[in-house]
């Protein structure tokens, strides 16, 4: 009598797991539906939140092109040293040696060993000259240069090309700063010629370390205007390219945080100060020593007991 009693409870119980099972599961299912809802929702609030600021910051892009002479490698030495040793946030920044094609085996050696060991370096092709279209060659380049035909890579390559001369030294966090809130098209900025003006339409920008806006560079490549007016102050030149084609309609005035070095005094020229971007004529190397020691650029040197700097 045990035995058989037993087998109405057994199917019962059964029955009652498949019954608390199957309510378990529906439960589970619900609430999976309900927190996939808050996570979506969390994840929206969090992406709405957060992408604006990475949007114009992680993701700008600014290429710093130093153009400089095949044989300076000390400069191009130093100068590794200037900018490699600066930090700057919400930005990618490459800078890059610019000059014309090598005519020395010293150069051909020499050169080659700096790009096998810091691969910073642009040789354009053409012959290298001071106002003779080195600066429209550079430009004119730069999109087969970087643009990636793949589709893999980031459009454009830079937002920004910054054009500036080995004498100058670029402070790149305030740069980029500077940069940030800026239009990323149609845009012309530097330092603005005449040096007693404060219109940033009245002439051109200043070699010392002007920039452009990549679709600039895309339109110079493509037009005709830069192929028919090359010779002159390469600087000038550039600017009657703007007016000419009426680009460049967002103009910024980096003035008075870009300046020439204020030993000789001129029009051009600034005190040193903290509100800089950039400092040009830097002829030697006293007035490079006394600008890095102004803006205390060592200032993160680690303590080590290796050395001893006062």
């Amino acid at each position: 009598m045990a035995s058989k009693s037993s087998k109405p409870n057994r199917g019962r119980f059964v029955c009652s797991c498949f019954i608390v099972i199957f309510f378990l599961c529906l439960f589970a299912a619900i609430n999976e539906v309900r927190f996939s809802g808050f996570l979506r929702l969390g994840r929206c609030a969090l992406s709405n939140e957060t992408a604006p600021i990475r949007n114009e910051s992680e993701d700008l892009r600014i290429l710093i092109s130093v153009l400089t002479l095949p044989d300076q490698y000390l400069r191009r030495h130093f100068l590794r040293l200037v900018y490699g040793t600066q930090t700057w946030e919400g930005a990618k920044v490459d800078v890059k040696f610019v000059f014309c094609n090598l005519t020395k085996e010293e150069q051909k050696v020499m050169v080659a060993l700096e790009i096998m060991l810091h691969d910073d370096i642009i040789i354009l092709n053409c012959t290298e000259n001071m106002n003779r279209g080195k600066t429209s060659t550079f430009f004119t380049s730069l999109p087969e240069m970087f643009n990636d035909t793949s589709g893999v890579g980031p459009y454009p390559p830079y937002h920004y090309v910054m054009k500036a001369d080995d004498d100058t030294y670029v402070r790149v966090n305030s740069l980029v700063r500077s940069l940030r809130p800026l239009p990323r098209e149609d845009l012309y900025y530097g330092f603005v010629i005449p040096c007693g003006s404060m219109d940033p339409f009245k002439h051109y920008m200043s070699g010392m370390g002007f920039v452009v806006s990549w679709d600039i560079v895309e339109w110079i490549h493509g037009s005709d205007i830069p192929k028919k007016h090359v010779v002159g102050p390469e600087d000038k030149v550039f600017g009657d390219w703007m007016r000419w084609a009426r680009r460049g309609k967002n103009r910024y005035n980096a003035k008075w945080s870009m300046y020439n070095y204020p030993d000789p005094p001129s029009v051009c020229s600034h005190e040193l100060w903290n509100d800089t971007i950039a400092v040009h004529l830097l002829k030697n190397q006293e007035k490079w020593i006394r600008t890095l020691s102004f803006f205390n650029h060592t200032h993160s040197l680690k303590p080590s007991n290796l050395y001893h700097i006062p």
